[in-house]
């Protein structure tokens, strides 16, 4: 059994976060300096998937067996470890920020196509206070992707593992980045933003950088 978050993107109004998204556009693979002589690797390269996509839902997982720890050690022992809202739903509060990133990338997908993006939490191990106001570290966030048609509940692309971990702020320049604005939530949101979009169509918000596949 998992708690399910299922929210229609329609209904939501797209923050200020979504901002860059505008600025996304494709880059050409240049190779003119490239020795005649340089084998052609296309045809051992795995298969492109051909995204053609608009945001119309997003589903979001957590297995009711994920672990949750609100100790303030270095690092408990935990699947979910948040400290960047008030003291709560741990579960909802980050799928409050999964469905915020993917509705702001969401404006990157123009296409034809409406799909429904499913996200089953696998990791978000973030800082406890006394980490982060000391020597920082990393906020491990792991979880399965699947985009299905919206229409047909197709499968269009299987499950697959994303590594999303973000490298955290520590001591000063954590208050530092507090004091401006830039508090771990802003900064997590802001990365899962980029970071669906790049999944969701190959492009980054930085202007089009084609993902590593």
């Amino acid at each position: 059994m998992m708690k399910v978050f299922k929210v229609s993107a329609k209904l939501f109004a797209l923050g200020a976060v979504s901002a860059a998204m505008t600025a996304c556009s494709t880059v050409d693979v240049v190779s003119r300096n490239a020795p005649l002589e340089t084998p052609r690797l296309s045809a051992e390269q795995a298969p492109q998937v051909l995204r053609d996509y608009s945001l119309h839902s997003i589903r979001f997982a957590v297995p009711q067996d994920m672990t949750v720890s609100e100790a303030n050690s270095y690092y408990p022992i935990a699947d979910i470890v948040w400290r960047g809202d008030p003291l709560g739903n741990r579960a909802e509060q980050i799928s409050a920020i999964f469905q915020t990133s993917i509705r702001a990338a969401g404006q990157g997908l123009t296409g034809e196509r409406p799909v429904t993006v499913d996200v089953e939490l696998v990791r978000f191990h973030s800082l406890t206070e006394r980490t982060r106001y000391s020597v920082g570290g990393v906020h491990s966030i792991k979880f399965d992707l699947t985009v299905r048609d919206a229409v047909t509940g197709e499968v269009l692309e299987t499950a697959r593992r994303i590594d999303g971990d973000l490298a955290a702020l520590g001591g000063y320049a954590a208050l530092a980045a507090d004091n401006q604005g830039q508090g771990q939530k802003v900064r997590i949101t802001n990365h899962l933003t980029n970071l669906f979009l790049r999944e969701l169509t190959g492009l980054t918000a930085a202007g089009g950088a084609p993902a590593a596949s």
